[in-house]
């Protein structure tokens, strides 16, 4: 699934670092259908390590070599993303898109990181540069159809989402997201087709799997959900909303003492989540 943001060729003298090359790993799948919401859709996984002192003087000593080359600042802006620096990564975009202002693959990072900062408006205008340039870049696709859905504006995001899947995208976000949509919109079998497909794609992350888990929910095919649900927390245990999942199954089934062991596991992952502090209230239990 990765979606490179610099030249292959140059590769090997820039090192590989890239924060999500504009969103290109699996684990930023955002997971927010029917009754779930995610932990997952902060848009940049922090990686210390990245911005790490070490790695950073290594990025800034290919920029010192060249610095008339856009690419070594992108892909340094990259690192101090993943590492959550977002202003030092800004600096980096900016300092790339001057020395050419078509790098549309600088346009999708920095939209990235105004994303995950909160500044949407500005994610979208960088997002639109980027297109403007290279429309068939299916990555600022993906990352404003994201912005899109999570602004509640299905229609437009879907749009996005089908563009990139028609431009033959690989990233399997397009089928995971658009599979949201088609979930909110109560068309479970095309929802059910689309995680499918996501899954295809990312075989080991586990968002698709609870996405496609709960639109069986909605079709009432507890046994299919319940599996889909045990292997979302056989791929990550830590993600609250794959227990809850699977805590719903066991109630669903009126089973409400393994109902309330799942629902007390995702909250103690994590305290904040609802759906797993309601789903306890309906069993009668305790977070304690």
């Amino acid at each position: 699934m990765a979606v490179t943001t610099f030249n292959p060729s140059r590769a090997s003298r820039l090192q590989k670092t890239a924060f999500l090359p504009a969103l290109a790993l699996a684990a930023m799948f955002g997971l927010a259908g029917c009754d779930t919401t995610s932990t997952s859709d902060a848009v940049i996984h922090i990686d210390k390590a990245q911005g790490s002192e070490e790695n950073i003087a290594s990025l800034t000593a290919v920029i010192n070599a060249n610095p008339k080359d856009p690419e070594g600042y992108n892909v340094r802006g990259s690192a101090y993303g993943r590492g959550g620096q977002f202003r030092q990564a800004l600096n980096d975009f900016n300092t790339a898109l001057q020395i050419n202002p078509r790098f549309f693959q600088a346009y999708a990072n920095r939209a990235l990181v105004y994303r995950n900062m909160g500044q949407q408006q500005q994610a979208i205008a960088d997002y639109n540069a980027a297109l403007q340039i290279n429309p068939s870049y299916d990555v600022a696709y993906i990352g404003r159809g994201n912005v899109y859905r999570m602004a509640g504006q299905d229609d437009p995001a879907f749009n996005d989402f089908s563009k990139a899947i028609q431009l033959g995208t690989t990233d399997g976000r397009a089928y995971h997201n658009r599979g949201l949509i088609y979930q909110k919109r109560n068309q479970q079998d095309k929802a059910i087709d689309d995680f499918s497909k996501a899954i295809s794609l990312a075989p080991n992350s586990p968002e698709p799997y609870n996405g496609r888990g709960i639109s069986y929910i909605a079709l009432n095919d507890d046994d299919n959900a319940f599996a889909d649900f045990n292997h979302a927390i056989e791929l990550n245990g830590n993600i609250a909303e794959s227990w809850a999942n699977q805590a719903l199954v066991y109630e669903r089934r009126g089973d409400k003492a393994k109902a309330a062991r799942s629902y007390r596991h995702a909250v103690g992952l994590d305290p904040k989540y609802q759906p797993a502090r309601d789903g306890l209230a309906r069993v009668g239990a305790s977070a304690g």
